[in-house]
């Protein structure tokens, strides 16, 4: 038996023996284990599953060990994700910290900074949300005006953010500020900010589907250790835009997980609405809708599944993840909109479970998509990375 024959043996045993058997369920909203000094888990196998995947460093698996990551390669990683697959195991842990901050942290951190934050981000320690987007300052995000004044020993922050998800439940925050008015790009630096700090306040916001994920946020007069900043002074623009690429691909995946997990239900559904003949579904109409997105949906998987073996190879996710929020967001829309065909008048209702474990009905969470193509950077700022970026066409002339 070679290596890696060995390490899925011994994977698989050790996930029978780890993984209760109700984290190898559908995961309802209200159960994500999203950690943090004051987590709840409304399931206390969360709380377990979290603390065993963990101590193996497996909720960041290819992070170094030396930071409380699995120090797994590519191939073992590979074999991990398909074992847990098999068993249709939950995630242990769901952290902007893991999917975000942390691989930013690992680039441009200090070694203080990667032994401090990264053992507590890969044990659910510490809740992260982010501070990027203020009022003024959406698309044009280096025109943020959040100051940080030097005060010697710390800063002084100032400023206000927007669409801060989860700020209200979060117990840190990744920020970006002014820390040079004299220039925008190179005027920016990017701080760590305990939300206990005094003066920092989060306000939820309230969306059309009536939830409120996101949130605004004020720092008013918030002194912030010189220790939290991250990288030099006045570079962190670098890293805000490296993070985005970390961000816009994690809502690239999560959205073709969420799409892949509610096609089967989907079809099931279609064939309960439309009728069944010869095992497929009756109307010809709603199956090749069905059938050309499953196949639009592989495809992008594909495409993920490549990038990621990129990054892994040390090219990091690069413009292309641009590409892939883009096209993950209309996909996700799309998904929606074919749903609620299928679904008819059984998606109508505002209250009540939703589809596939959603504590959201469908119309509601159907609206919640729309928000995917402002997340994260909107489609319309997508659209010019690609062009410039990806493709390298020429900016269009001003008249």
């Amino acid at each position: 038996m070679d290596a890696l024959e060995q390490f899925r043996t011994e994977t698989r045993a050790w996930l029978e023996e780890n993984c209760p058997e109700s984290m190898r369920t559908p995961m309802p909203e209200r159960e994500m284990p999203w950690g943090g000094r004051n987590a709840h888990f409304p399931n206390p196998d969360s709380k377990l599953w979290l603390d065993r995947m963990a101590a193996r460093g497996w909720t960041a698996p290819t992070w170094p060990a030396e930071y409380g990551g699995g120090g797994l390669d590519k191939a073992q990683d590979k074999i991990l994700k398909e074992e847990l697959a098999r068993i249709q195991a939950r995630p242990a842990l769901t952290s902007f910290g893991v999917w975000m901050l942390g691989p930013a942290l690992l680039e441009f951190a200090s070694e203080e900074q990667k032994k401090k934050y990264l053992p507590q981000i890969v044990r659910g320690e510490i809740r992260w949300c982010q501070g990027y987007s203020e009022p003024g300052a959406g698309s044009d995000l280096a025109g943020l005006q959040t100051r940080a004044e030097d005060k010697g020993d710390h800063y002084l922050v100032n400023g206000q953010k927007v669409w801060t998800s989860y700020a209200d439940k979060c117990d840190w925050i990744f920020c970006l500020v002014r820390t040079d008015t004299s220039v925008k790009h190179d005027g920016i630096s990017f701080l760590l900010i305990d939300m206990d700090n005094p003066g920092v306040e989060a306000r939820p916001i309230k969306l059309i589907s009536g939830a409120s994920p996101f949130c605004e946020t004020f720092l008013t007069d918030v002194k912030v250790p010189k220790e939290n900043l991250v990288g030099e002074l006045n570079k962190g623009w670098t890293i805000a835009k490296r993070l985005l690429e970390h961000e816009r691909t994690m809502i690239s995946s999560m959205n073709m997980g969420a799409g892949a997990a509610s096609m089967g239900g989907m079809e099931v559904m279609a064939k309960e609405n439309f009728g069944e003949a010869n095992g497929k579904i009756a109307n010809p109409t709603v199956r090749d809708a069905i059938a050309h997105h499953k196949m639009d949906q592989h495809a992008f998987g594909l495409s993920l599944r490549r990038s990621a073996e990129q990054a892994k190879a040390g090219q990091g996710p690069g413009a292309a993840a641009s590409m892939f929020k883009y096209y993950g967001t209309e996909l996700n829309k799309r998904r929606f909109e074919l749903l609620l065909d299928v679904m008819g008048t059984q998606a109508l209702g505002w209250e009540g479970d939703g589809f596939d474990g959603r504590e959201l009905a469908v119309t509601r969470s159907w609206l919640r998509s729309k928000g995917n193509s402002i997340e994260g950077g909107t489609s319309e700022v997508q659209l010019n990375v690609i062009s410039k970026r990806v493709l390298g066409l020429p900016e269009a002339k001003k008249a």
